[in-house]
């Protein structure tokens, strides 16, 4: 026994031959093999059906385990939110298999594999640690299933989560996902512009290469208003009475109702909320220096509603913050110091040369600040896309690391729900921040003295005292409310 043991493939399957004619014929005379004759006769056809099990084996491929890599930023730890995967279910490459949470971002894990899922390692909510198994995929056999970690559709990844390709004697970046949406479209991974850390491919580079060959247009999803109802009027009389359209129906969100418990409940900070505490603690060691002002904004209503029918019509909603954060950046340009960072020993100031202008949101998991990237570089349509994009995954959930780190610049529109004046707090290590207020129909005077209807907004600015002066955020606010009141004058300054 120890001897076939150890023997090889090839020994056995030639016993195995030698011995099957011999024992089929018992079997066909006696019915029963005779053990005299033929000692090894029980020990044979264990090999064969030994044998048979082996191919089964093969076939259905090794069980790999899925482990959670290092997504950066530190992070540890993160909340697994949703499974979008059971116990059986057939994976591919490029399919979600969970969204996870740490206290920087959500995000997406994708499979490397092909195979089925035969273990889920947490249950929602659970806390999985960098490095523990998240699930066990029975891999389908072939020289490609290589163990390897998971891949986290995120930029901010690792070295060492990536497959590099040696293309024209440089080194291309590509997760094995990326690679094969390449090949299977007959893209030359050389050829395509990697956006990701340190010149990363990633999928959207693909698609976004893509797009440009076939000259698609990728639009984000639209973003729809909701129209308020008209004001009731007297009814016509039916004969007088134009026909009209049918209006379809707006449907107005669902709020729950609140549920009264009578009892206590505590539950453990995590996710964006334990994120929340450590950046606020450290915010309010900063000295703010607080100006507010009014902005008149009736010509750039004016000129969104002249805008408004044609960014629809390309698949983007436009709204004013564009033109706020457009704003904002030619203001930078002329007082950079704003768009700077100070060291935690207040010795050194870094001026930034990017104007990633954060926009803070309000969600369902807390207050994100995702923010966009080269605003100097970016036109207004342009950055109404990226808003677009960002708001789509906030609502959802699926704002990456990328869109959440890397800001230089902060405005708060905190007049979407209501208000006109804030005290907005600094996000570290940025150096200023400034709080919208909502627009507000309100008369005033113009020049030849008359009471007319104004839209107004009020602004609030919080900046770090210790390295900006009051007159400095008081220039830069007057120099990004001349923009917004003279839209036009805007255009002087774009490139």
């Amino acid at each position: 026994m120890a001897a076939v043991t150890r023997g090889s493939f090839t020994f056995i399957r030639r016993l195995l031959l030698a011995h099957r004619y011999k024992l089929c014929c018992s079997r066909v005379q006696t019915g029963r093999p005779d053990y005299t004759r033929h000692p090894h006769t029980v020990f044979i056809p264990q090999l064969c059906s030994s044998r048979f099990f082996h191919t089964s084996y093969v076939t259905s491929g090794p069980i790999l385990p899925f482990k959670l890599s290092d997504i950066g930023e530190g992070i540890m730890e993160v909340t697994v939110k949703e499974w979008y995967v059971k116990e059986g279910d057939k994976v591919s490459q490029f399919d979600s298999i969970c969204e996870v949470q740490s206290d920087k971002a959500s995000v997406t894990i994708t499979s490397r594999y092909d195979g089925v899922i035969k273990k889920l390692y947490y249950e929602v909510d659970a806390t999985a640690l960098v490095g523990t198994p998240l699930v066990d995929i029975e891999t389908e056999p072939g020289p490609e299933v290589v163990h390897e970690e998971d891949v986290v559709e995120t930029p901010a990844m690792s070295n060492d989560e990536h497959t590099h390709q040696e293309i024209k004697g440089h080194k291309t970046q590509a997760t094995p996902a990326v690679r094969r949406l390449a090949m299977e479209n007959n893209i030359k991974l050389s050829e395509v512009v990697g956006t990701g850390r340190d010149g990363r491919i990633l999928k959207e580079d693909i698609l976004n290469f893509l797009a440009k060959q076939t000259g698609a247009i990728l639009p984000p999803t639209p973003f729809h208003e909701i129209q308020p109802p008209p004001p009731a009027a007297s009814a016509p009389s039916s004969a007088s009475m134009p026909k009209m359209k049918p209006t379809p129906s707006v449907q107005l969100p669902v709020v729950s109702r609140p549920v009264f418990t009578g009892k206590d409940s505590t539950e453990h900070l995590k996710g964006f909320h334990k994120a929340m505490v450590k950046t606020m603690t450290a915010a309010l060691k900063i000295p703010h220096f607080g100006y507010k002002d009014e902005v008149d904004l009736t010509r750039l209503v004016q000129l969104r509603k002249e805008l408004k029918g044609l960014s629809e019509a390309r698949g983007v909603k436009l709204s004013y913050m564009p033109f706020f954060i457009k704003a904002a950046s030619l203001g930078l340009l002329h007082f950079p110091i704003l768009n700077a960072s100070v060291d935690e020993a207040v010795q050194n100031i870094t001026y930034k040369a990017s104007h990633n202008i954060g926009l803070a949101m309000d969600t369902s998991q807390g207050l994100l600040v995702p923010n966009v990237k080269n605003v100097q570089l970016l036109s207004v349509f342009e950055i109404a896309v990226e808003l677009n994009r960002m708001q789509t995954l906030g609502a959802t959930g699926q704002l990456g690391t990328a869109d959440l780190t890397g800001g230089t610049f902060t405005l708060s529109n905190i007049g979407s729900i209501g208000g006109t004046y804030a005290k907005p707090v600094i996000l570290p290590p940025e150096v200023a921040i400034g709080a919208l207020g909502k627009i507000q129909v309100l008369p005033r005077f113009n020049s030849r003295d008359e009471v007319v209807k104004a839209h107004v907004m009020n602004v609030s600015w919080s900046a770090d005292h210790r390295i900006i002066d009051g007159a400095t955020m008081a220039r830069f606010s007057n120099l990004w409310r001349d923009y917004l009141e003279n839209p036009a004058s805007m255009v002087l300054d774009l490139k």
